[in-house]
């Protein structure tokens, strides 16, 4: 038996940042993910994808946003049960709660906070005759090395972030990068979509819409592609590879049968502390829904901070908290260690 105050179901991003906010607190934490390592969606689906809306960062890869969050929370000792899928719970006389996992593995924590991102998840494929035939032969629903492409000729379809994103971000490695839209209008960051319309017009990428791909070709790998133009022109092109980036279809698996509020795919919270139904349970990051909520890392980090200082709350009764700034308290370490900060701070402004 694993025992805990705080037990996260969750090792992406939103997970990590509550270990470092509940050890800022003396709250200790273990976190378990169906993934073999930490980071979630950041470090198994796209490392390499830039990011750009984190206070402090104007550009950071996914893959280095989790190497800093993990380097951030371990000196608060976190433990991780990875490659496992938390199953089933049980809420003891006491208010406790025991969770096991598939495979067994019982944990035994005060807190649950529930991190999981967008659950257990699938790419959203496109209807397509032979798809499968050219999966993983020229057919790419995720994007993990971004030096897989180079000097390659990429055809992008969709609207959305991911779309816009790794079309900016392809144009300066791939020998040509083509965008297919069914739609004129794209659904991504206003940022974004500017940024893609001056690519196009120094001919650094194509872009194709309103259109969509309706039919592959190629013996053994992906060799073209047929592009259908405003409901009648199509049109062949050749390319080495295909990406479409529909979205995930996300899943909350055996959480849907925990006895949570759901709504739309998504567990209903409080925005006071975002809190569950379930007294003790919490649900942060992409996994929750409340009126106003947006899918963004940076607003999981924000709901995680408020967490931790409602399971302060239920984990010391009656005891006052006072919040203090790390910049003046400094961070120290459950092993009693401690960041002068102060110093820190006091040096920088001298210099």
């Amino acid at each position: 038996m694993i025992k805990t105050d705080i037990l996260i179901i969750g090792a992406g991003p939103t997970g990590l940042f509550t270990v470092f906010e509940a050890g800022l607190l003396k709250m200790k934490c273990h976190l378990i993910d169906a993934l073999a390592q930490p980071g979630g969606q950041c470090a198994e689906i796209y490392p390499k994808k830039p990011i750009y809306d984190i206070p402090g960062f104007p550009e950071i890869l996914a893959g280095e946003l989790v190497d800093n969050l993990m380097n951030q929370c371990k000196q608060f000792e976190p433990g991780f049960t990875l490659g496992e899928r938390a199953d089933k719970f049980k809420k003891l006389d006491d208010g406790t709660f025991i969770v096991s996992t598939n495979k067994g593995t019982k944990h035994h924590a005060k807190i649950i906070a529930i991190a999981g991102g967008l659950g257990s998840f699938e790419p959203r494929k496109p209807i397509l005759e032979n798809l499968q035939r050219y999966e993983d032969n020229g057919v790419n629903y995720i994007i993990k090395d971004p030096q897989k492409f180079k000097n390659k000729s990429v055809v992008i379809a969709g609207g959305g972030d991911s779309a816009l994103d790794w079309t900016i971000y392809l144009a300066d490695i791939c020998k040509s990068v083509t965008l297919v839209h069914r739609r004129n209008e794209f659904r991504g960051a206003l940022d974004s979509v500017d940024k893609v319309i001056e690519l196009k017009n120094k001919n650094k990428v194509n872009v194709i819409t309103p259109a969509e791909i309706i039919k592959l070709h190629g013996k053994e790998k992906l060799e073209k592609l047929t592009i259908k133009i405003n409901n009648d022109l199509e049109k062949e092109i050749s390319t080495d590879f295909f990406i479409p980036l529909f979205g995930l279809s996300p899943k909350l698996g055996p959480l849907s049968e925990w006895g949570l509020e759901i709504e739309k795919n998504a567990i209903k919270v409080d925005t006071f502390d975002y809190q569950t139904n379930i007294p003790g349970i919490f649900a942060i990051g992409d996994i929750n829904t409340y009126k106003g909520k947006l899918k963004l890392i940076l607003c999981g980090f924000h709901e995680a901070t408020l967490m931790c200082q409602s399971a302060y709350k239920i984990l010391n009764p009656g005891k006052n908290l006072i919040l203090k700034y790390t910049t003046v308290s400094g961070v120290q370490g459950f092993d009693g260690t401690k960041k002068e900060a102060e110093k820190a701070v006091v040096k920088s402004i001298n210099s």
